[in-house]
C-alpha cells in the first residue's frame, strides 16, 4: 500500500488534470452539475455492479471515475464561486468530527446500537425536522425502505426479536389475501414487501444486494437455456411451459 505522501500526490494530480481538462477539453469545457448528475448516477450503478461480483479491479477503475465527478463538481462550483474541494473536504470532516463525539469529545458509545442512536440524535439538534429528513425521495423503492427501517431503529422504533418481524410477515399476507379492493391489495403486498426487507435487515441481508445476486442468477440461467435451445435446433417460441421446466433444470444442473 501506498504512503500518505504518495496518496496526496495522486489526489493532487487528479486535480491538476482536472483544471486541464476544464480548460482546454471542449467536452469538459461544456459539462454542468446538471448534464453530470445522470452519468454520477450510473457510475454508481456500475460500482455498484462489481461490488455485487466481487472485482477488485473493476471496483478501482469505479471508484476512480466516482472521484473524478466529485472533483469536477467542485470544480465547476469553484468556477461560480459558491465553494471549492477544500470546502467539500473541511464540510465531510467537520461533520464526522461532530457526529463521533465518541471518538472525539467525552461521549460513551460502545455498541454499533449506540453509535446509530447518538448520530440520529445530533441530527436532529442540527436541524433536521425528522429522523427521516435525510433519506432522499427519489431512492428506489426497495433501498429506501432499507434506509427507513435503519433511520427508526437509531430512535428505538424497533422489533424485539426477528421472530416477532416475521410474525408481521405473516400478518401482512393474511391481510393481502383478505383484500379485494385492487388499490387496497396493491398497499398490502408493498406491506409485505417492507416487512420482508425489515425481517432480512434483522438477519443481516441487505435485500437490494439479495436481490440483485437473484436476478444476476436467474439471468444466467435463462442464459444456459438458451443455449441449450440453440444446441436442439429449437425455438423457444414453440415450446411448451413443461418443454421450457426441463430445460430449466438442465441450465441449472450445468
Amino acid at each position: 500500500m501506498s504512503t500518505r505522501k504518495n496518496q496526496l500526490q495522486a489526489f493532487e494530480k487528479l486535480l491538476n488534470i482536472m483544471d486541464e481538462l476544464r480548460e482546454k477539453c471542449p467536452w469538459d469545457r461544456k459539462q454542468t452539475m446538471e448534464s453530470l448528475r445522470t452519468l454520477s448516477i450510473e457510475e454508481i450503478y456500475e460500482l455498484s455492479d462489481a461490488i455485487i461480483e466481487k472485482d477488485s479491479d473493476e471496483i478501482k477503475k469505479e471508484l476512480g471515475d466516482v472521484f473524478l465527478h466529485l472533483v469536477f463538481y467542485s470544480k465547476i462550483a469553484s468556477e461560480k464561486n459558491q465553494f471549492d474541494i477544500t470546502d467539500v473536504l473541511n464540510s465531510i470532516c467537520d461533520k464526522l468530527i461532530r457526529r463521533h463525539p465518541h471518538i472525539y469529545s467525552s461521549t460513551k458509545a460502545n455498541t454499533e446500537e449506540e453509535v446509530i442512536k447518538n448520530w440520529e440524535q445530533i441530527k436532529l439538534k442540527e436541524g433536521n425536522s425528522s429522523v427521516l429528513s435525510g433519506v432522499p425521495s427519489s431512492l428506489p423503492a426497495m433501498v429506501k425502505a432499507y434506509r427507513i427501517q435503519e433511520k427508526v431503529k437509531g430512535v428505538g422504533f424497533e422489533f424485539e426479536n426477528k421472530e416477532q418481524v416475521f410474525d408481521k410477515i405473516q400478518e401482512e399476507i393474511e391481510e393481502f389475501k383478505n383484500e379485494e379492493n385492487p388499490i387496497d391489495r396493491e398497499m398490502e403486498f408493498g406491506d409485505i414487501l417492507f416487512s420482508l426487507i425489515n425481517y432480512g435487515r434483522f438477519l443481516g441481508i441487505n435485500s437490494e444486494d439479495a436481490l440483485e445476486r437473484s436476478n444476476k442468477k436467474f439471468i444466467n440461467r435463462f442464459k444456459q437455456l438458451e443455449l441449450i435451445v440453440q444446441q436442439n435446433n429449437q425455438n423457444i417460441n414453440n415450446l411448451t411451459i413443461s418443454e421450457l421446466n426441463t430445460l430449466w433444470e438442465k441450465a441449472k444442473n450445468k
